[in-house]
């Protein structure tokens, strides 16, 4: 009888239905689209930054960067959790020329420890396009980035074997000097963000610096296990005598930090979506209450030959569970469309902008929005949108139920 009822007033219930659907859609686009982005900052994080790596810095961005002492090089490694700590030795203004006097793109030189730095960092400072890292210290050679040496993916101005030369300034008394090495690799192409981005560095041995001129700006630790990472980074902090003299960037906090951010945004919208779900169900109260009143004639008949009050009521909830059902049903395969739609106009849309600015010469790779269904979040649309169909059909349904049949009869 509900089924033929709806079908009898098919533009009216089909609206009706319309408006679930939508509703349905928004909910679950928004919450696919959302876990998506999620998704897809976790990944671009776990790229940019190794998620077993803490990075120790002296001093912090507001009150200015300092410099550790061997001494507290020392400390850091002796921490518990810490499997391994490496120091490295940035040269600020250090230039790299190759043979025939060509300016290579080294945004930065820093002087590691080759040996230290493959185990601390094995899928990034591994893989190279052309040679291999050395095993131990040599005093001539250097690796190379892959944009400090390949022009436009196409022109490679060095290659493995060749020497090129490091001018490097000294600002007290000013004056430069320079060092001469030979090419022992160049690094795959990273184009992912974060620190651990070598496109643009230059690598020389760390036992090129003389010990008495070592200041060290860096120090990389690798923990155990990265979910003790903001414990080890407590640790370590400890091990200074002013804790606030340094900055530990840790990538597992900024990971849960983020995700917690996104979570509660992908809520936010949800509950916004949800909203258009409760202006569908004012709508089918209305368009129900507006039933009762052209029906009232048929449910004194159906009462006058003995159809109960409740089979009433559950004749008209029956109705509205209908519309929630149908509603929902069509709701989730345009909540599917309506995702990977918005998917493809918002991943044109998050496309970074091409300016000659210091920015693009990190090169990250475009962010790919891609929509991630949740059973649970279609569950939730679904079971939400009958709920709300139920409870806005409820008070007409109960109005036809406690029609009087005497006057329902008399009613034109």
């Amino acid at each position: 009888m509900a089924w033929e009822s709806l079908t009898q007033r098919r533009l009216r219930s089909s609206l009706t239905v319309l408006g679930v659907v939508i509703g349905v859609a928004t909910i679950i686009s928004l919450a696919s689209l959302g876990e998506g982005f999620r998704t897809g900052v976790r990944q671009r994080m776990q790229e940019g930054f190794e998620l077993d790596v803490l990075i120790v810095i002296p001093g912090s961005f507001t009150s200015g960067l300092g410099q550790f002492t061997s001494e507290e090089v020392d400390a850091v490694k002796n921490i518990s959790g810490v499997t391994l700590a490496t120091p490295i030795i940035t040269l600020p203004k250090a230039e790299v020329y190759a043979e025939n006097g060509t300016k290579l793109k080294a945004l930065t030189v820093a002087a590691v420890n080759f040996t230290e730095m493959t185990k601390l960092l094995p899928d990034r400072f591994n893989a190279t396009l052309e040679g291999r890292i050395p095993i131990g210290e040599k005093n001539d050679t250097i690796i190379l980035g892959y944009r400090t040496c390949i022009f436009n993916d196409t022109e490679q101005l060095v290659h493995e074997g060749e020497n090129v030369t490091v001018r490097i300034p000294i600002q007290y008394p000013p004056y430069a000097f320079n060092m001469t090495f030979q090419v022992a690799a160049i690094l795959e192409k990273s184009g992912t963000s974060g620190l651990t981005n070598f496109d643009y560095w230059a690598f020389i041995p760390l036992n090129t610096i003389p010990e008495e001129q070592r200041v060290y700006n860096l120090v990389l630790a690798k923990v155990d296990d990265p979910e003790k990472s903001e414990e080890i980074a407590r640790n370590i902090e400890n091990v200074f005598e002013n804790p606030y003299s340094i900055s530990i960037l840790v990538p597992v906090a900024f990971m849960r930090e983020a995700d917690r951010i996104l979570g509660f945004i992908q809520i936010f919208l949800t509950a916004i979506a949800a909203i258009s779900l409760l202006v569908a169900g004012i709508g089918i109260m209305n368009i129900m209450t507006v039933s009762v009143m052209e029906r009232t004639r048929e449910i004194g008949i159906l009462k006058a030959i003995g159809a109960k009050s409740r089979t009433i009521l559950a004749m008209f909830l029956s109705e509205a569970l209908l519309i929630g059902v149908i509603g929902g049903v069509i709701g989730v395969f345009a909540g599917y469309g309506i995702s990977y739609g918005l998917a493809y106009f918002l991943s044109r849309f998050l496309q970074p902008a091409q300016q000659d600015t210091v920015f693009k010469q990190t090169e990250t790779r475009p962010m790919e929005l891609n929509p991630i269904f949740s059973l649970e979040w279609i569950l939730i649309a679904f079971i939400f949108a009958i709920l709300v169909c139920i409870i806005f059909g409820l008070y007409p349904a109960r109005k036809a139920a406690k029609l009087d049949p005497v006057e329902a009869l008399r009613y034109e």
